[in-house]
């Protein structure tokens, strides 16, 4: 038996066939070098700096690809939100460290902790980015979970749930000082197109109205 990492050689000849490292083994990798990925079964190449596109690449897997790469990038604010807390509670001198190992300052690996801390892993919305938790990060659980279920069902962008409550703040605002009432007039044909619109966005018809009447701001 030969062990993992030594090679074997051939019967009969003088050739040597490598031996395939086990799952137990640690492999190093160079950074230098390039990795390779199959995006709807086109090969592309990734290193340190650059991301090698073959010329043919479709505009589906490009498509993808992209989609990839972002979820990649939104993830890794989790990841190291996450490695920070566990060097909180495991560790001392935990941002030093942090900052000589990411190269980043320390205000942002701070709001990556912060974000991290407030929201346990069965809190966060896989189908929303990091941004859209650190937007609503300041508020209560109960706000958090009310905004943040908002931004799923209406896929809004983490623009606009910003948008959203900061309108909420004003009109909350707007509250205490005056009261409007608004009266329609509406053919039932047209009510009840709204009131479908309003089910299927998962609203009150007066939430679905005032919604619609913000975004065409």
């Amino acid at each position: 038996m030969v062990a993992s990492g030594q090679t074997a050689s051939k019967a009969g000849g003088s050739g040597a066939t490598p031996v395939r490292p086990t799952a137990g083994d640690a492999t190093p990798v160079d950074s230098r070098k390039s990795s390779h990925a199959s995006c709807l079964g086109v090969e592309v190449s990734a290193e340190r700096t650059r991301l090698q596109i073959p010329q043919d690449l479709s505009l589906e897997a490009w498509c993808r690809l992209g989609g990839r790469i972002l979820t990649v990038c939104d993830s890794s604010a989790w990841w190291i939100g996450d490695w920070l807390v566990f060097g909180q509670n495991q560790y001392g001198d935990r941002y030093r460290r942090a900052m000589e190992k990411t190269k980043l300052d320390y205000q942002t690996l701070r709001n990556y902790a912060w974000v991290a801390r407030k929201f346990e892993p069965s809190r966060r919305r896989d189908r929303l980015t990091f941004q859209h938790h650190m937007e609503v990060a300041s508020l209560s659980q109960a706000e958090q979970d009310h905004w943040l279920d908002f931004a799923v069902r209406l896929n809004w962008s983490r623009n606009q749930l910003r948008k959203q409550i900061r309108a909420s703040i004003s009109g909350e605002e707007d509250d205490l000082r005056r009261h409007v009432q608004l009266s329609l007039q509406l053919d039932e044909l047209r009510l009840e197109r709204w009131r479908e619109a309003a089910r299927g966005s998962n609203l009150t018809l007066t939430d679905w109205i005032l919604f619609v009447v913000d975004e065409a701001i």
